[in-house]
C-alpha cells in the first residue's frame, strides 16, 4: 500500500500541471488575442472611423511595443523578488482599462494614449511575465510548464483573429475592444488568482542530496552569453514582427495571387503549433538541449528566404515559405522562454528576460516600418535578403553560445 502513494502523488501532480498549463495557456490566448493580434483586424475600421492613415494607426501600436520594452526589466525584477501573482492580476486590470480607453477613442491622441496603457499591460501579462512567474515558483522545473503554456498560447491567432472579426462584423470595433476587456476580467483574472500562488517558492533543503556543481557561468562569461542572447532576441523579433505584418504583401510582390497569399498566411498558425509539439518532444522527452532546437529553428527562415528568392512562387514555394517560417517562429518563441533558464538557471530569470525584452520589443516596434520601406523602395528580393540576413545573425549568435554554460 505504501508503495502506491508516491505514484499516486506523481499522478496527481501531473494532472494538476496539465490543468495549470491549459488554464494559463487560455489566459495567454486572451492576452495575446486582445493586444498583439488585435491591430491586424481593427486597423481598417479604426482608420475609417477616426479618419487616419494606416501608418498613423500602426505607429500607435509601435508605441505600445516601446512601452512594453521599457517596462519589461522592472517587471522581471519585481517577479524575481516577489513572485508573479500581483503582476499578472494587475495586467488584467491594466489591459482591460486600455481596451476600454481604446473603445472610447475619438481622436489620434486618445488612440495613442490607449495603446500606451496597453503596452504597459502587455509587459505585465504576456509570455515574459508568465514565464518569470513560473520560474519564481518552480525554478528549473518550470521548463516543461513554459513549453506547455507556449503550446496552448500558440492558438492565440487561431482563436483571436476569427473571434475579433466576428464581433466587428456584427457590432463594430468598439464593442470588440469592450468584449476583450470583459474577457480579461472574467477569464484571465480568475485563472491567475487561482493558479498563480502569492510570493516565491521557498528554497527546499535537501540535506541528503549530493551537492551539485553550480550552473551559473562566471561573471565575464555570463555577460558575453547575455549579449549574444540579446542579439538573438532582437534579430528574431524583427523578423517575426516584419513577417506578421508584411507576409501577404511579400508573397504578392513575388508573384503570388491573392488566394495563394491568403492560403500561405493561414498555414502560419498550424505550423507554429506543430513545431512546438515537436520541440516539446525533443526537449522534454528526448532531453535535447533547448540551444540545439533554437539553432535549428533559427535556420529555417534563411532556408525559406533562399528558396523563395531563387524560385519565386514556382512549385508552391509560397506555402513552403510560410510553413518553414511559421515552424521556426513557433519554436523560437519557446526558445526565448527556456534558453535563459537553461543557460543561467532560475536565479534572476525575470531580470534576464526583461533585459532581453528591451532588445526584442524595440526591434519588433520598428520592424514593420523598416521592412515596408525596404519592400517598397528596393523590392521583395532586398526584403528577403534583409530578413534572411538578420536570421543568420541570430543563428551565428546562437552558435557562439555553449550549452554547457547553464
Amino acid at each position: 500500500m505504501s508503495e502506491s502513494l508516491p505514484a499516486q502523488r506523481t499522478g496527481t501532480r501531473s494532472e494538476n500541471n496539465v490543468v495549470r498549463v491549459l488554464a494559463l495557456g487560455t489566459a495567454q490566448i486572451v492576452g495575446w488575442g486582445s493586444s498583439t493580434y488585435l491591430p491586424a483586424v481593427i486597423a481598417t475600421p479604426v482608420c475609417e472611423d477616426l479618419g487616419m492613415s494606416p501608418e498613423m494607426f500602426f505607429g500607435a501600436f509601435s508605441l505600445a511595443l516601446l512601452a512594453m520594452a521599457c517596462a519589461g526589466p522592472a517587471t522581471g525584477r519585481y517577479i524575481d523578488r516577489h513572485g508573479g501573482r500581483r503582476v499578472l492580476l494587475l495586467s488584467n486590470f491594466v489591459l482591460a482599462a486600455g481596451l476600454l480607453m481604446l473603445s472610447q477613442a475619438g481622436s489620434i491622441i486618445g488612440l495613442y494614449a490607449a495603446w500606451c496603457v496597453m503596452g504597459l499591460g502587455m509587459a505585465l501579462g504576456l509570455y515574459d511575465a508568465v514565464f518569470a512567474a513560473l520560474v519564481a515558483q518552480h525554478a528549473k522545473a518550470a521548463g516543461r510548464l513554459i513549453v506547455g503554456v507556449s503550446l496552448v498560447g500558440g492558438f492565440a491567432s487561431t482563436v483571436g483573429w476569427p473571434a475579433s472579426t466576428w464581433v466587428i462584423e456584427h457590432w463594430g470595433w468598439r464593442t470588440c475592444c469592450q468584449a476583450w476587456a470583459v474577457a480579461h476580467l472574467l477569464i484571465a483574472l480568475p485563472v491567475y488568482w487561482r493558479l498563480v500562488p502569492p510570493g516565491r517558492a521557498m528554497p527546499q533543503s535537501t540535506p541528503a542530496a549530493r551537492p551539485q556543481p553550480s550552473t551559473t557561468p562566471p561573471p565575464g562569461s555570463r555577460a558575453r552569453q547575455l549579449g549574444l542572447l540579446c542579439i538573438f532576441s532582437g534579430a528574431t523579433a524583427f523578423v517575426t514582427s516584419a513577417m506578421a505584418v508584411h507576409l501577404p504583401a511579400l508573397l504578392l510582390a513575388k508573384g503570388a495571387t491573392f488566394g495563394q497569399a491568403v492560403f500561405a498566411g493561414v498555414l502560419l498558425g498550424p505550423a507554429q503549433v506543430v513545431a512546438r509539439l515537436v520541440e516539446f518532444g525533443l526537449t522534454q522527452r528526448l532531453k535535447v538541449h533547448p540551444l540545439t532546437t533554437a539553432r535549428f529553428a533559427t535556420a529555417l527562415h534563411p532556408v525559406a528566404c533562399i528558396s523563395l528568392g531563387l524560385f519565386g512562387m514556382a512549385s508552391g514555394l509560397g506555402p513552403l515559405f510560410s510553413v518553414l517560417h511559421g515552424a521556426g517562429n513557433g519554436m523560437i518563441s519557446v526558445a526565448r522562454g527556456v534558453l535563459p533558464l537553461a543557460l543561467f538557471g532560475a536565479s534572476g530569470y525575470g531580470a534576464v528576460t526583461g533585459r532581453l525584452a528591451v532588445f526584442g520589443r524595440t526591434a519588433q516596434a520598428f520592424a514593420p516600418i523598416a521592412f515596408a520601406l525596404v519592400l517598397a523602395q528596393y523590392g521583395p528580393g532586398a526584403a528577403l535578403s534583409l530578413s534572411g540576413a538578420l536570421s543568420m545573425v541570430a543563428l551565428l549568435a546562437l552558435l557562439r553560445l555553449r550549452a554547457g554554460s547553464g
